[in-house]
C-alpha cells in the first residue's frame, strides 16, 4: 500500500528507508521536490504535499533535526498514515536516542539504524487499528435532539410574548383558547370602578393612576424649565444667513498660474498643430534624471513613524510574562520549589518548545502581519509553519519564547522573499542579442495598477544600459492607451536622441490602433523587432479583472501564441487579501486556456506604488508566497528613475516593526 517511507536528517543524510514491493522509481525525486518546494520555502504549515500521482506526508522532528516522509498513491485513502508516522517518530527517537544526541554527519554515517522489523510491526498495528474501527452508524430518530422536543416546547408561551410556533406561524389553536379564556374572565370580572392592582399600586384605579402620572410630569417640566421655546423671529434668521455667506471659503489663487487669459492663449503664437505640439514639447521643463546604468538599486525603507524599540521589547516581555505566569501556576500546584525552578527554566532556556508556549506569541504575530497588509490566510499559514518548525526545539540559554518565535518568523519571511531563481534581465537580454533575436517581456495585471507607467520606467532603464527598445501597444480596449505610450516614447526619445545611438532610435512604438486582436499585434511587433534588430520588446496589455473570462482567455492566447521570454504580473502594494485572489485566478486562467501540457504561468512580479504604503509592505509577502516567483521590479515614484529592486531584509525589517 505504501510506496516508500524515509527517515533523513535536515542535512540530507538518509538514516533509514523502506520501498514497497513493485515500486521501481526511486523515492529521491519526490522527496527532493518536497524539500525544495515546501521545507526550504517555509510552507510546512500543512503536513501533506502532492507530487504527480503521489501524496507525501511528512513530520519534522526539530529536537534531533529529523524529517519523516511517507509516500503513497494519491487515489488511495489511507486513514492510518498519520498514526503510523507519529508512532514511527516516537519509536525511532526512543530506540536511537543516544545515537541521535551525537549530532554530526560523521556520526550518522558511522551508526547503523536497523529499523526494518520495528517498521513492519508498527505498520501491521496501524493497519489493524484502522480495520478494527467500528463503522459509523447513523443515529436513529429517537437518539436525535429533535425527537426530544415536544409540541409544547415548540410553541412560544406568554413568556415569549409572541405566541408563535417554531416556524414563525401563529398557533391558531392556542390563540382560540386564549380568546375563550379572556372572554370568560371578562364575564366574571366586576365593573371597572373596582380598584385593581397595577404596578404595585393597590389603592388606585387605572384612571387615577394616569391622572397622577400626568401631574408628576407637569411638575417635573415646571422645575426643569423645559417649556416650549418660541420660534426665532424672521430678522434673526436673515442675519444668520448673511453671516454664513460672509464666512464662505475664498477661492485659492495659485502662484504659478496666470491671471490674464491673453497670456494663457497660445493659439495665435504658433501656426499648425504640428508646430503647436513642438512648442508644447519645448515648453516642458527640462527633466534632470539620474543615470540608471547597471543593476538597479535596492529599495530603501523609511518609516514615517519612528520605531520605539523600548515599547516593542516591553510588549514581548509582557507576552513572555503571561506564558511564564501560567507555567509557574501549574508548577506551584506540585510544590513551591518545583514552581520556582519551573519558572526559572522557562526563562533561561534548556526547554523544549510546545504549542501551548508559542500560542500567545503566534496569535500576536498573526494579528501584526494582518495589520501590515499580509493576507489573512497567508498570515495563518506562516504562523502554522513557524509553529511546526519550532515545536520540540530546545531553546538556548537566557532566550525568551517571544524572541525565539520572532526570529524564526523573520528568517521565514526572508526565505520567502528571496527568489528560488535569480531573474537577471540584463544578462538574458545580452544572451538573446547574441542569438540575434529580441528579448520579449509581457506585462499583465488588473486595471489601474500602473502597467504603462512602469513599462516606461523599465524602458528607460534598458535604454540607459545601451539596449534598443520596441514598445508594442497591445492595449486595444482602453481609450487613450496608445496615446499614453506615444507620449512616453516621445519623452524617452528626447532624453536619448538618436544621435547618441548611431542615428538609430533608442525607443520606438509599434501600434495598430484600437479594436484589433492583441495577440496578432504582439506577433507583428516581435517580427518587426527581429527585422529591425531591436534588443527588447515590451508588450503592454489591457488591464483586466481576474473574473473577466473573455479577457483572461485573450491574455492566455497572447502568451501561448507569442511565447514571451518573461511574463510579469503588475500589482500594486496597496492590496491585501485581493492580491491572493488576483494571482491565483491569473495563474489558473493561464493554465486553463493554455494549449500545451506545460502551461506558461507568471514568471515574476512588478510591485507598484511602493512609496504610498509606509511600512505596510505585506502585499510583497502575499504575492511571493502564492506564486513562488520573485519580485523583479519595485516602483517607488512617478519619474523614470523611480525603479528599484527588492531588498528582502529591508522589507522584512519594515514588516516586523511595531
Amino acid at each position: 500500500m505504501l510506496d516508500f517511507f524515509a527517515i533523513f536528517s535536515k542535512g540530507g543524510i538518509v538514516l533509514w528507508c523502506f520501498q514497497g514491493a513493485g515500486v521501481a522509481e526511486s523515492f529521491a525525486a519526490p522527496v527532493n521536490v518536497l524539500i525544495r518546494s515546501v521545507i526550504l520555502q517555509e510552507r510546512s504549515g500543512n503536513n501533506s504535499f502532492n507530487h504527480n500521482s503521489l501524496t507525501l506526508k511528512y513530520k519534522l522532528d526539530n529536537e534531533f533535526e529529523l524529517v519523516f516522509v511517507v509516500g503513497f498513491q494519491k487515489i488511495l485513502m489511507l486513514t492510518y498514515v498519520d498514526k503510523l508516522i507519529d508512532d514511527i517518530q516516537l519509536h525511532f527517537r526512543d530506540r536511537y536516542k543516544n545515537e541521535l544526541e551525537q549530532k554530526g554527519a560523521i556520526k550518522y554515517l558511522v551508526n547503523d539504524f536497523e529499523f526494518g522489523d520495528d517498521f513492519d510491526q508498527l505498520l501491521r498495528e496501524a493497519e489493524e487499528s484502522s480495520r478494527l474501527k467500528d463503522p459509523v452508524v447513523m443515529r436513529t430518530f429517537t437518539q436525535s435532539l429533535k425527537s426530544q422536543k415536544t409540541v409544547k416546547s415548540m410553541i412560544e408561551t406568554k413568556g415569549g410574548d409572541k405566541g408563535k410556533e417554531q416556524g414563525g406561524k401563529k398557533n391558531k389553536n392556542a390563540k382560540k383558547e386564549a380568546e375563550e379564556v379572556a372572554g370568560a374572565a371578562q364575564s366574571k370580572s366586576p365593573p371597572t370602578s373596582k380598584k385593581v392592582v397595577v404596578n404595585g399600586n393597590q389603592d388606585l384605579t387605572k384612571e387615577e393612576l394616569i391622572q397622577r402620572n400626568r401631574e408628576e410630569m407637569f411638575r417635573k417640566m415646571a422645575k426643569s424649565g423645559t417649556a416650549t421655546r418660541s420660534p426665532k423671529p424672521q430678522k434673526e434668521k436673515e442675519k444668520e444667513k448673511e453671516e454664513k455667506k460672509k464666512a464662505a471659503k475664498a477661492k485659492r489663487v495659485w502662484d504659478n498660474c496666470g491671471t490674464n487669459l491673453k497670456e494663457l492663449d497660445y493659439s495665435d503664437k504658433v501656426n499648425g498643430s504640428q508646430d503647436a505640439g513642438l512648442a508644447r514639447e519645448h515648453a516642458e521643463p527640462e527633466m534632470h534624471l539620474e543615470s540608471m546604468a547597471g543593476d538597479l538599486r535596492d529599495v530603501d525603507y523609511e518609516s514615517s513613524e519612528p520605531e520605539d524599540e523600548e515599547e516593542e521589547e516591553e510588549e514581548e516581555e509582557e507576552v513572555e510574562r503571561v506564558v511564564v505566569t501560567e507555567a509557574s501556576k501549574t508548577g506551584a500546584k506540585r510544590g513551591g520549589l518545583g514552581g520556582m525552578f519551573g519558572m526559572f527554566k522557562g526563562l533561561v532556556g534548556s526547554k523544549s518548545l510546545t504549542q501551548e508556549d508559542m500560542e500567545p506569541v503566534l496569535d500576536k504575530m498573526r494579528d501584526h502581519l494582518i495589520a501590515k497588509n499580509v493576507a489573512a490566510d497567508i498570515a495563518s499559514r506562516l504562523c502554522d509553519s513557524v509553529a511546526k518548525k519550532l515545536e520540540g526545539k530546545v531553546m538556548g540559554t537566557f532566550t525568551t519564547v517571544a524572541s525565539t518565535v520572532k526570529q524564526a518568523l523573520q528568517d521565514s519571511l526572508v526565505q520567502i522573499l528571496q527568489p528560488k531563481r535569480r531573474v537577471d534581465i540584463l544578462r538574458d537580454v545580452m544572451e538573446a542579442r547574441s542569438q540575434r533575436k529580441p528579448f520579449v517581456i509581457t506585462f499583465c495585471g488588473v486595471n489601474g495598477v500602473g502597467k504603462s507607467t512602469n513599462l516606461a520606467k523599465i524602458s528607460y532603464w534598458l535604454i540607459e544600459n545601451g539596449f534598443s527598445v520596441l514598445i508594442a501597444a497591445c492595449d486595444t480596449f482602453r481609450a487613450g492607451a496608445v496615446e499614453q505610450l506615444r507620449t512616453h516614447q516621445r519623452r524617452l526619445s528626447m532624453l536619448h536622441p538618436s544621435d547618441q545611438h548611431g542615428g538609430r532610435p533608442s525607443v520606438q512604438l509599434f501600434e495598430k490602433g484600437y479594436g484589433k486582436d492583441a495577440a496578432g499585434i504582439a506577433m507583428e511587433a516581435i517580427a518587426y523587432a527581429r527585422n529591425q534588430v531591436f534588443d527588447v520588446v515590451l508588450v503592454d496589455t489591457a488591464g483586466r479583472m481576474q473574473d473577466n473570462a473573455p479577457l483572461m482567455t485573450a491574455l492566455a492566447k497572447l502568451i501561448a501564441v507569442n511565447t514571451p521570454d518573461l511574463v510579469l504580473f503588475v500589482g500594486e502594494a496597496l492590496v491585501g487579501n485581493e492580491a491572493v485572489d488576483q494571482l491565483v485566478k491569473f495563474n489558473q486562467a493561464l493554465a486553463d486556456h493554455s494549449m500545451s501540457d506545460r502551461p506558461r504561468l507568471i514568471d515574476g512580479i512588478v510591485l507598484t506604488k511602493f512609496d504610498t504604503i509606509d511600512d505596510k509592505v505585506g502585499a510583497a509577502i502575499s504575492m511571493t508566497y502564492i506564486t513562488g516567483q520573485p519580485i523583479v521590479f519595485v516602483g517607488t515614484g512617478q519619474t523614470y528613475n523611480d525603479l528599484r529592486s527588492l531588498n528582502a531584509r529591508a522589507v522584512v525589517s519594515a514588516l516586523m516593526k511595531a
